[in-house]
């Protein structure tokens, strides 16, 4: 519907300036929004007060001028008027708005979902949890939004894949495999003291036994030096089976999994490194490299390789940024936690020093969540040691709920996620809320199949039945949900599409209980379970990219 006021907008501008009436020397900005209050019409434009300086013109002037060169040939406005200071105010047929039901019931599950997208490849990395312990909230949270953010992406026409990146290499594998070698040598009897910097959670302990039970005593008094290596391995694998486990479990895959160790093996981590030393943006100085992410609006230039010649962490990610671009991808997607936006300058520093626009790269952060449960913070997880696990919610809460109220926000807010909500069966509970509305549909359906009544085919329905005013919000709100799926993917913000929900879910519920679907009006049943047809259609779409199931009982 925007569209089509836009394009009309567009072509009484370029009238007005034939005739004369306006001067427009820049070409403005359309913008129409949906009035708060219903009797400002469908939809509404600043235009005429933008225009009003340019034009030298009061805004009223200008909305009169735009509205006398308005030729609607497509027969789509019922009204335009001017309100206040210069809005326009355009009301729509209604033919229009119920046009939406027939659209929605032709593509089925692909409505809403225009190609902007065109093909064009994204990598989106995120979770990309350390090896070395469970997954906490937060990555739930970080899982959450990337999985439909993917899902989003996708929808509207782009080719995504979705990456792990796994920090397998460095001084945190080194301390895994030193938390699993004390645990192993202490579970047999050997008085081997932590280390300080070491993993204190009891996943270490399970993994050492594990280890034990696959390889006996081998190592029993080796020395860490000799069997750093193997224990590394096996901690690693069996943190990475864990996290694959516990991301399943929530209904989240990969297309691929990323090694950083094997950036350091195939020599990846130097390549890079000649490179930007061949563009003149790596340079020596005080025994160091360093990068010269300052001519890219870095505060400072940083430390690539240390004066001992080790590699700093920017060091593996310059190569693991370079890699990416090497295969195809035109925009990159990284989804961490808000503690790494100091990070941010420096590695748009690399991608532009590596050639490639900064816009090529976007860094999502997303923010701590704080568990509640009776008012009360949820005490710590024993497995973890020092936080509440992702298994831990998602077992008690389920993964709808968790994945849901996960989005119910913004990704770079502060979240706080009540337990005791995520399992109420009422309208408190967001995911409830939304999923009782799509089983309240089904119900219906399963009470008109009882009295032997069909849903009524495109052509058999007539949908001027449809005149009461909850109906008529109902089918409006069906109509923003292209608008909103493209906003929303544009924007990397999936928690639009948790909004829309709660409305269109308060929607159906406020017309249940306000007006009866199955009528003694034969006519006016059919046009109703259309209706519910297609809002039962939008809402599985809409918790399906969100990762959520539609149930048909609750």
């Amino acid at each position: 519907m925007k569209q089509t006021i836009t394009d009309i907008l567009t072509e009484a501008l370029a009238r007005a300036k034939d005739k004369g009436d306006l001067i427009l020397d820049v070409h403005p900005v359309i913008t129409l929004e949906t009035p708060k209050a219903k009797n400002h019409g469908d939809l509404a434009t600043t235009l005429a007060m933008t225009l009003a300086k340019p034009e030298a013109k009061s805004p009223r002037v200008i909305a009169e001028i735009i509205i006398r060169n308005i030729q609607d040939r497509d027969g789509v406005l019922e009204a335009t008027e001017i309100a206040g200071p210069g809005f326009i105010n355009f009301v729509l047929k209604q033919d229009r708005w119920q046009q939406t039901l027939f659209d929605i019931d032709a593509e089925g599950n692909q409505y809403g979902f225009p190609n902007v997208g065109r093909g064009e490849k994204i990598l989106l990395e995120y979770v990309s949890a350390n090896p070395t312990g469970p997954l906490h909230v937060g990555h739930g949270r970080g899982a959450a939004v990337g999985d439909a953010l993917a899902n989003l992406l996708r929808a509207v026409g782009y080719d995504v894949q979705r990456e792990f990146y796994v920090n397998d290499a460095g001084r945190q594998i080194r301390n895994l495999a030193r938390s699993l070698y004390a645990r192993y040598q202490q579970a047999l009897g050997n008085a081997m003291p932590f280390p300080e910097d070491g993993y204190h959670g009891s996943y270490v302990e399970e993994i050492a036994e594990g280890l034990l039970q696959r390889e006996g005593k081998k190592f029993l008094n080796t020395p860490f030096e000799d069997c750093e290596a193997p224990f590394a391995d096996y901690g690693r694998e069996a943190m990475l089976a864990d996290i694959r486990s516990d991301l399943d479990a929530f209904g989240v895959h990969f297309d691929s999994w990323f090694s950083e160790a094997s950036l350091l093996a195939a020599g990846a981590v130097q390549q890079s490194i000649e490179e930007l030393r061949a563009r003149k943006y790596a340079y020596e100085k005080d025994g160091a490299l360093w990068l010269r992410s300052t001519a890219f609006g870095d505060d400072k230039d940083r430390v690539v390789v240390k004066q001992d010649g080790s590699y700093t962490y920017l060091a593996t990610d310059i190569a693991y940024h370079r890699q990416k671009l090497s295969r195809g991808f035109k925009t990159l997607v990284n989804i961490w936690g808000a503690d790494h936006h100091g990070y941010i300058p420096r590695v748009q520093a690399v991608i532009q020093a590596f050639g490639h626009p900064r816009d090529a790269l976007h860094i999502l952060l997303v923010q701590l969540v704080t568990l509640m449960r009776h008012g009360q913070p949820v005490p710590m997880s024993k497995r973890a040691g020092d936080f509440v696990t992702l298994r831990d919610v998602v077992q008690d809460v389920g993964s709808d709920a968790a994945r849901y109220i996960f989005l119910t926000r913004r990704s770079d807010s502060h979240l706080d996620f009540d337990l005791d909500v995520a399992k109420e069966q009422s309208r408190e509970n967001p995911v409830y809320y939304v999923q009782y509305a799509h089983a309240r549909i089904a119900s219906l359906y399963r009470e008109a199949e009882s009295r032997g009544i069909a849903v009524p085919a495109s052509d058999g329905v007539d949908v001027s039945l449809l005149d009461s005013e909850e109906e008529q919000d109902i089918i409006k709100a069906l109509a923003q949900y292209p608008e909103v799926i493209e906003e929303a993917a544009l924007a990397y913000e999936p928690h639009r599409l948790t909004y829309y929900l709660q409305n269109l879910a308060g929607l159906l519920h406020n017309y249940y209980f306000k007006q009866r679907v199955i009528t003694d009006e034969a006519g006016r049943t059919g046009s109703r379970l259309f209706l519910m047809k297609q809002v039962k259609t939008v809402i599985q779409s809409a918790l399906g990219i969100l990762g959520v199931t539609a149930p048909e009982r609750m």
